[in-house]
């Protein structure tokens, strides 16, 4: 699969993520589908690397499992990491 389908898959990933797991999570839907790219890559590497489980192509069920499972993964570390931002205690 070329780069121009893991962006899409990170996209669309990104936003199957989202839905999954709502909340408020800083960015709005610009990031959380940046996140969801970033995601479709940690997947890919993480179900290599750990499990030894090969991408397919565009439209195997692996691929898209491997690429939502990393877009939650990075969406919840996103979401520690900007969970304070934004509000002020004086």
């Amino acid at each position: 699969m070329g780069i121009l389908g893991w962006i899409v898959l990170g996209l669309i990933a990104g936003a199957i993520a989202k839905a999954i797991l709502p909340g408020k999570q800083g960015g709005g839907w610009l990031v959380t589908l940046l996140l969801g790219i970033v995601g479709a890559l940690l997947g890919g590497f993480l179900g290599s690397a750990l499990f030894g489980v090969t991408l397919g192509s565009f439209f195997e069920i692996r691929t898209w499992l491997l690429a939502i499972g990393g877009a939650l993964i990075v969406l919840l570390i996103w979401g520690f990491a900007t969970r304070g931002r934004g509000r002020r205690t004086v």
